[in-house]
């Protein structure tokens, strides 16, 4: 049975602050943690009144210095926004106090606005073309120094820390295929090219150091409740989520509601986002999860849930955890 992981935005509620979104992740993965998710990965956003991981670095310290065996990282740093150098110094940091357990996901997109990119202080056009040779100049930074090297990250050279390149399109499965890297595609909200990233990224993939074979992630949104009609109404707090930012008007987490106020091609709009959606009671989420992992044939599926309630959203991490473990047991031996 392939391994299941945790993607989280350390959502920021309505009526509720960073301190909350924080304490809130650690609790989430103090509990998949113990549930035996094997990752725990946090995203980049900027100028998001409900998204609290912006420093992404910082938070994954502090969600690594809170759980003692699972792998935590970034999904992801976006790369455009910074100096390689920098982000090796940071995970090569995180990776000597946490040695082992840290990833570092690397997207293309600024995670933002262009006009708070700008602010970022980088260069939006130069910054997203040079992304291959800013992925290989990370490579260089981790791998063992040589002699003569005259620019190397300290912490971070000879650490080796795992890369992962994501994306919702070719682009990302075609440099992860020809760069030997594992690839995670985003169609948790950007399902358009999903299956077409998939046989791309196979087909094309060239062994490396650091893998022989292809291995590919997919997001889904979790959405899991003891019944059906739960699960619905805890799903309107995403809803919500996307109908705003498709407004541009994005805030917090809004609690869920028992009629969405939106136009019928809003939500058809929304609904083709969100089509990498597992929702239901367990019978329900386990026959969907069940279709995502044939359908896609993923090496490993990353699991989000954007709910309201906190108790609401460990509840579905749980069932999740509780169905991988009846597909395991179910499962033919190897």
């Amino acid at each position: 049975m392939i391994p299941f992981s945790v993607l989280d935005l350390s959502p920021i509620t309505a009526g509720a602050s960073a301190t909350d979104a924080f304490r809130n992740s650690l609790d989430l993965a103090q509990h998949v943690e113990r549930w035996g998710y094997r990752r725990f990965w946090l995203a980049e956003h900027h100028n998001m009144t409900g998204i609290a991981s912006a420093a992404t670095s910082v938070v994954i310290g502090h969600i690594a210095g809170g759980t003692k065996t699972i792998r935590v990282g970034s999904g992801g740093v976006m790369l455009p926004n910074h100096a390689p150098l920098v982000i090796a110094e940071q995970f090569g940091t995180l990776a000597s106090l946490y040695p082992g357990r840290i990833d570092l996901g690397l997207g293309r997109a600024p995670g933002t606005d262009q006009t708070t990119a700008r602010a970022l202080r980088r260069d939006l056009q130069g910054s997203a073309d040079s992304f291959p040779d800013d992925v290989v100049e990370l490579q260089r930074y981790f791998a063992d120094p040589v002699p003569g090297q005259r620019i190397r990250a300290v912490p971070g050279a000879g650490l080796h820390v795992p890369l992962w390149l994501l994306g919702s399109s070719l682009f990302s499965a075609q440099l992860a295929a020809a760069l030997g890297l594992p690839f995670a595609f985003a169609s948790h909200f950007a399902p358009d090219h999903m299956l077409t990233a998939l046989r791309v990224y196979r087909a094309q993939f060239r062994p490396s150091a650091v893998l022989d074979k292809p291995y590919a992630m997919i997001g889904v949104n979790l959405i899991a409740a003891d019944t059906t009609d739960e699960a619905l109404r805890l799903f309107t707090s995403l809803q919500q989520q996307f109908i705003n930012l498709r407004r541009g008007t994005p805030g917090q987490l809004q609690p869920p509601v028992d009629h969405l106020e939106a136009a019928d091609h809003e939500l058809a709009a929304v609904a083709h986002s969100l089509a990498c959606t597992v929702i239901g009671d367990r019978d329900a989420v386990r026959a969907g999860l069940q279709s995502v992992i044939e359908q896609t044939g993923a090496d490993e599926l990353i699991l989000t849930a954007h709910i309201y309630d906190h108790a609401a959203r460990l509840r579905s991490f749980e069932i999740g955890a509780q169905i991988h473990d009846e597909l395991a047991a179910a499962a033919p031996a190897q």
